[in-house]
Order: structure tokens, then C-alpha cells, then sequence
């Protein structure tokens, strides 16, 4: 199932004999080794031989360290490097602080610094609001994380979390125009992380905690949530429920079915999959089943987890109790916030007609796509390399765009609901297909749609 990615772009400098038989030799070696060529330069050249840099995009590590063997193994042929892109593009971080008034001489530096700014200083003082407008707080968002649940990987720690919280801060500028900066906390204690977030909370407009791992993470944002003035947000749940329900919006649009009528299968019952339920149940869902791992929760066999318990209360009103495969019999919908690998396209034939799959278990789908394709009507996953990807990107920087324009203090259910309506509609009616359920995430009215949504309902 897995196919090359740009995640795993490599270019190999390679020294050949001078002809275009060994050039075309290596280009064939490296497409035959299952690589998808992107480019070929020519970076040196003799009457004797040639360097060339050879281009192309690999499934993964394995793969490449294959690639590379399979051009060792050619008569004449020689690897000098391999660069990864990936890793190019990180080298010294992706995000950088500019300002935004140059300060050329004496007249510029005694206004940006002392002694003028003393006197921004005493008015923040005599009236503390006045910081959203004199300073940096007003389009600030801290990016919150203490690297227990990032992305597939698990607890890293806070230091390997970095490379993700700076390209979520990068994703912020780029999507919303919304400035934001990691803060990787090197703790795991709530306490400690609710006190520091707290701590912190005067330099900035909103905060986004991100991979904090379950259950923690429902008490962290909480709590923040009741002791700040400013808007938290948990990305993780709140984000990925955004985008799957403008996906499924539009997703039962293509089979004309209605969100209340149909019976809804979401596998996964962690940070994503609780947000997911509350978000459908507040647009009209009535019938959801939800699975964790050891089955199908039902209200008379509660855990002692708040979360976990009021979805078993608030869902599977047929009282169902066998395994997630038989619980996917004539279920119209399945939502996948899990594992990979765990159904089979055979799975899927037994949903109803026009069955719709959101398989969003990254980087391998909870269903093989193309498997899940022979018989479902709309497929969607998490993944950049198949159609109507499910992607957070959609929704926080519009989101927070947003909040921030209104100078909202805390984020309600209307506004997540809303922010999914308004995704779900940039698609046209004569664009929408199976294919097509969702707008890409380069598409510039997302954001703008997904803000003026949010400032229609804030309130403030």
C-alpha cells in the first residue's frame, strides 16, 4: 500500500562514465528500485565521466538505504552522498523572529527601546487590556506540548517534539497570518504544566496545546480553559473533529443521506475520537457506536474515566457488545481515530450501500484505501498521497485567526461546529464528488471562511 513521498525526498549524487547509457542506466536502477524520479541535474562534467544528482522520492528509510544499494551494485556507477530534503529543510529550525518596524537610527531605537517604550509600558500598567493593542499579544498563539503523543511516535520527549511544534507555529503564519511559538515543557506533571502555561499566559493571544497524551490532556486544557482569559485549545481533539465533520458533511452529500438517519462506527476513543462524537452529536448524529480497544462501549460497563464514560453513556443507544469488525454490518459511516491495519476491505463490504470510510490512523489507515475503495462510495484518510485527506491544517489557523480578531476569551462548541460548516462549503456544489469532499489544504479561502465564521459567533 505504501507509496513513494515527498516526506522522503533523497537526491543522490552520483559519478558515472560519460555517456548517455550510464546516465539513463542510473535513472532506470532507481525507478526499477521502486523510487519515483523528480528530477536528473548534471553537476559536473569531464570528457571522462560525470556527477550526477539524481532526484526522486522514496516509501522510507529502508527504501532509500535500497535505492542507494541497487546504483552500488551498477558496473562503473558510484554513490558519492545522499541528501534527504527532509532533514535540509529542518537544518536551524524552520521559523525565525523579524520585526516589523525597522530601526535604522537613534530616533527609531529610542522609540522601539528606552527610553520611549517606558512610556508604552506605564500605560499596559495604568490599564492592562491595552497590551492586545500595544504589543505582540494581540496575533500571538504558544504552541504548548510536553512530547508524550506526537504525531505516530509516542513520548519523545520534548526536545524531539520540537521539529513538529515549529512546523505547527510555521503552518500558523503561512494558512492564518497568526504568529506563534513552540513551548516544549521538559514535564509531564499536570500540575506543573497547567502552572507554566499560566505563568506564561500574559505574552500571548491563545494557546494550542498539541501531542499531549490522553488522558492528561482532557484536564490540562480544562483547567486552562477555566483559569485563563484567553482561548485554549487541544488541536489534537478539537482540530481533527473540525475537518471530519466538514469531510462528512460533505462526504453525505455524495450519497444523499442525512446525518441523524445514519449509523456512525468510530473507531478509537482517545483525545480525537471523544472530540469527534461530542462535535457530530452537537450537528444533529443520533446514532453512534463507539469502539476502544477492548470493544464496543455500552453504558452498564463504565471505566471510572470521565471521557471515556460519557461517551459510553451518550452513544450505542442499541446497547451493542461485539467487535468492531461486527459492529460495522450495515453501519452507513466509519470513523477511524485508532490503529492501522485493524479492518479488512472484506470489513468494509459489510457496511450498508454508499458507506463511507474516514480512515485516519497516520501514517497506515485503520483500512488499506484502495481496499476499502472496492466497495465504499467516499474513502478519506490522514494521508497527502490519496484523495480528500483529513488534515488539521484546514481548521486551527482559521480557527485562531479568528479568536483573535474578536479578542474571544474561550472557544464553544457553536464556534468548532461552525468552523466545519464553513470548511465544508468552500467545496461547491459543482465541485463536490467522491473524490473531492474537502478543499485542499493550500486553498486560500479556508481560513478566511473558517475566521469569518468564528467572529460571527463569538460574541465579542
Amino acid at each position: 500500500m505504501a507509496l513513494p513521498s515527498p516526506s522522503y525526498t533523497i537526491t543522490l549524487r552520483v559519478e558515472v562514465p560519460a555517456s548517455q547509457r550510464a546516465t539513463s542506466t542510473v535513472v532506470g536502477a532507481v525507478a526499477d528500485a521502486g523510487a519515483a524520479v523528480t528530477g536528473v541535474d548534471i553537476a559536473h562534467s569531464t570528457h571522462e565521466g560525470l556527477v550526477v544528482d539524481v532526484t526522486c522520492d522514496a516509501i522510507d528509510g529502508d527504501h532509500s538505504d535500497r535505492i542507494v544499494a541497487a546504483l552500488d551494485a551498477l558496473p562503473g556507477v558510484r554513490v558519492l552522498k545522499v541528501s534527504d530534503s527532509t532533514f535540509l529543510m529542518h537544518l536551524g529550525g524552520k521559523i525565525e523572529v523579524s520585526t516589523k518596524a525597522p530601526i535604522r537610527n537613534r530616533r527609531d531605537l529610542s522609540r522601539a527601546y528606552t527610553p520611549g517604550v517606558a512610556r508604552v509600558c506605564e500605560a499596559i500598567a495604568r490599564r492592562p487590556e491595552e497590551a492586545r493593542h500595544l504589543t505582540i499579544k494581540r496575533n500571538t498563539v504558544a504552541v504548548v506540548t510536553d512530547g508524550t503523543a506526537v504525531l505516530g511516535l509516542g513520548d519523545i520527549g520534548p526536545a524531539a517534539a520540537l521539529p513538529v511544534m515549529e512546523g505547527k507555529a510555521a503552518l500558523f503564519k503561512e494558512f492564518g497570518g497568526v504568529d506563534a511559538w513552540p513551548v516544549c515543557l521538559d514535564t509531564t506533571d499536570t500540575e506543573e504544566i497547567i502552572r507554566t502555561v499560566k505563568a506564561l499566559a500574559p505574552v500571548y493571544g491563545g494557546v494550542n496545546l498539541e501531542d499531549i497524551a490522553a488522558p492528561r490532556c482532557f484536564e490540562i486544557e480544562a483547567r486552562l480553559r477555566a483559569e485563563l482569559d484567553i482561548p485554549v485549545f487541544h488541536d489534537d481533539q478539537h482540530g481533527t473533529a473540525i475537518v471530519v465533520l466538514a469531510a462528512l458533511i460533505n462526504a453525505l452529500k455524495v450519497v444523499d443521506k442525512k446525518l441523524p438517519e445514519v449509523r456512525v462506527v468510530v473507531s478509537g476513543v482517545g483525545a480525537a475520537g471523544n472530540a469527534i462524537i461530542r462535535l457530530l452529536k452537537a450537528q444533529g448524529a443520533q446514532h453512534v457506536v463507539a469502539f476502544g480497544r477492548s470493544g464496543a462501549l455500552r453504558a452498564d460497563s463504565l471505566s471510572g474515566d470521565p471521557h471515556r464514560d460519557w461517551i459510553a453513556q451518550n452513544t450505542n443507544a442499541e446497547d451493542f457488545s461485539g467487535t468492531l469488525a461486527e459492529g460495522l454490518r450495515g453501519a452507513d459511516v466509519f470513523i477511524g481515530v485508532s490503529a492501522g491495519n485493524i479492518l479488512t476491505g472484506a470489513d468494509v463490504a459489510t457496511m450498508a450501500e454508499d458507506a463511507i470510510v474516514l480512515a485516519l490512523a497516520n501514517p497506515t489507515p485503520e483500512v488499506d484505501p484502495a481496499a476499502a475503495s472496492q466497495s465504499a462510495a467516499v474513502v478519506a484518510t490522514g494521508r497527502s498521497d490519496y484523495p480528500n485527506q483529513i488534515n488539521n491544517v484546514l481548521a486551527f489557523p482559521g480557527l485562531f485567526r479568528g479568536l483573535l480578531d474578536t479578542g474571544a476569551s474561550q472557544i464553544t462548541t457553536e464556534m468548532l461546529r461552525v468552523a466545519a460548516v464553513a470548511i465544508a462549503d468552500v467545496v461547491g456544489e459543482d465541485e463536490l464528488n467522491s473524490a473531492f469532499i474537502i478543499p485542499g489544504v493550500f486553498d486560500h479561502r479556508v481560513a478566511e471562511a473558517v475566521a469569518g465564521a468564528v467572529r460571527s459567533v463569538s460574541g465579542n
